[in-house]
């Protein structure tokens, strides 16, 4: 059975290394919605890194994961005192889980203050896309396809909750996303 794998990214207002208290809260805030989203059913896995400083995803090992990369419209630092990222990489058993977990609880509260601590942009800030079952999506992999997603729109090979697709590469959408007059469930 295939796997939904999901790619977020966003350029941080401060690095994550700053002090100040909204760096830290969203740091801090970070942590307790990974701890949450890890216990939602349909939560598969996700890219983890043993790393003692913030920030430091560029010299990280993430194992199975690949290299970390971001995409190219990034220009803000790459060292552990500068880089100015938020990026996740995951998977899930579909989109209906992964959607819940996502829009409700604490990540939903993380949500509504994104502009808090992340630079608002026209690049899409996140993208799904099809695995087989055992295949372990790469950090290469989600910047290629987000930036697919930002240059060509959405299609069976990077979309997104409003304008997604099913394993088979047919249109589909999840109730709750996207206009009322064509909400229906596959």
């Amino acid at each position: 059975m295939p796997q939904l794998a999901l790619y977020t990214f966003g350029v941080l207002k401060s690095p994550l290394a700053d002090p100040g208290p909204l760096t830290r809260e969203f740091y801090d805030l970070g942590a307790a919605v990974y701890r949450r989203i890890s216990q939602h059913p349909g939560y598969i896995a996700h890219a983890d890194a043993e790393y003692g400083e913030r920030g430091s995803h560029f010299e990280a090992d993430w194992g199975e994961w690949g290299e970390f990369a971001v995409p190219s419209w990034y220009d803000k630092g790459r060292t552990a005192e500068t880089a100015a990222l938020a990026a996740t990489l995951s998977l899930w058993a579909d989109l209906r889980p992964a959607f819940d977990a996502i829009y409700t609880g604490v990540h939903r509260e993380a949500l509504n203050r994104r502009y808090d601590w992340v630079e608002r942009s026209e690049h899409p800030s996140h993208v799904f896309w099809w695995v087989a079952d055992g295949v372990i999506p790469s950090w290469e992999d989600g910047v290629s396809r987000l930036e697919h997603l930002h240059d060509h729109g959405a299609a069976p090979h990077a979309f997104t909750f409003r304008h997604s697709f099913a394993p088979d590469g047919t249109p589909t959408r999840l109730n709750g996303t996207g206009p009322k007059s064509d909400r229906t469930e596959r």
